[in-house]
């Protein structure tokens, strides 16, 4: 599990780092260790993004915008990630991206449960949506 500081190199050379993300062990130990040190050069398999919490607008362009955040989580899932979260705390819902097709929107769960992906990841948004 990689917090907000680590970016990433994605296959299409471009560099992005999400506020929380995993990458499954067997991945991060075929990368060399130059290759942990810097940008390293996969996609996360799993990617969480978290929306501005101050309710701004829903176009809003700015990078914690939703807009903007879309924009990231349709990258990493060309870019190969296995599932994305985008959190948007103003709203309490979140946008479920899998790896290929339309992502799915939640609104007032607690949990936040990985599936397939991740057995037995959860992640509990009661904190989240309180501030």
């Amino acid at each position: 599990m990689f917090g907000s500081s680590t970016g990433f190199r994605l296959p299409d050379n471009s560099v992005l780092s999400p506020d929380a993300s995993l990458v499954r062990l067997d991945r991060w130990l075929a990368l060399t260790p130059e290759q942990r040190r810097g940008f390293a050069p996969l996609c996360p398999d799993l990617v969480v993004e978290l929306a501005s919490t101050d309710g701004a607008s829903p176009s809003d362009e700015g990078p914690r915008g939703l807009t903007a955040l879309r924009s990231k989580m349709a990258a990493y899932q060309a870019n190969g990630a296995r599932l994305g979260w985008l959190l948007i705390p103003h709203q309490q819902a979140v946008e479920v991206w899998p790896a290929s097709g339309e992502p799915q929107r939640w609104e007032g769960l607690a949990v936040l449960e990985a599936g397939a992906e991740f057995p037995a990841l959860q992640l509990q948004l009661d904190e989240i949506w309180a501030g």
